[in-house]
């Protein structure tokens, strides 16, 4: 099995971090080159615990629907989504955010096996683990370009009030 571990420095508060990277319209935008688009389970707006996410998308070439499903839930400090229909023998997405004060570390630990054995093996060496890092990586730049914004609130406007004044308060 493959990990691809990532961390990244996001200038917000942990509940904006930890909500956005639950938000599916945000993961859509985040992956517009691939066409992902959530077409079952929960198709808008934040997913919990339990809940599942059907998506389609283009990668590689071929059009592919994985659903994931949340299997983890501790707010705000993490969240674990693993694959339980796709093209992948395993995929296992955790998700850890730590307050830094003013600050959140977003941390990324994505696991996966590919099909057919040795063959997928060699596509994971070739270009594979290559590929979803360089898409993590963006997913995540795009949550951090969103979270150090006000236009977080957009994606998760059910609390912006409350996680606004939270913020100004810290700088004050």
């Amino acid at each position: 099995m493959e990990k691809i571990e990532l961390k990244t420095l996001i200038k917000a508060p942990i509940d904006v971090c930890f909500d956005l990277s639950r938000s599916i319209d945000l993961h859509q935008l985040s992956v517009q080159q691939t066409k992902e688009k959530a077409v079952g389970g929960v198709t808008s707006g934040l997913i919990g615990l339990n809940q599942k996410v059907r998506w389609q998308a283009t990668h590689l070439g071929f059009r592919q629907t994985l659903e994931i499903q949340i299997t983890k839930y501790t707010r705000p400090f993490y969240f674990s989504d693993e694959m339980v229909k796709g093209i992948f023998k395993t995929l296992i997405h955790d998700h850890f955010f730590y307050d830094m004060n003013d600050e959140t570390m977003m941390v990324d630990h994505f696991y996966f096996e590919s099909p057919l054995g040795l063959l997928g093996e060699l596509a994971n060496f070739i270009f594979l683990k290559q590929y979803l890092t360089r898409l993590l990586t963006q997913r995540n730049e795009v949550i951090k370009e969103y979270a150090e914004s006000d236009e977080w609130m957009q994606f998760i406007p059910h609390f912006a009030g409350t996680l606004q004044s939270v913020a100004e308060n810290r700088t004050t």
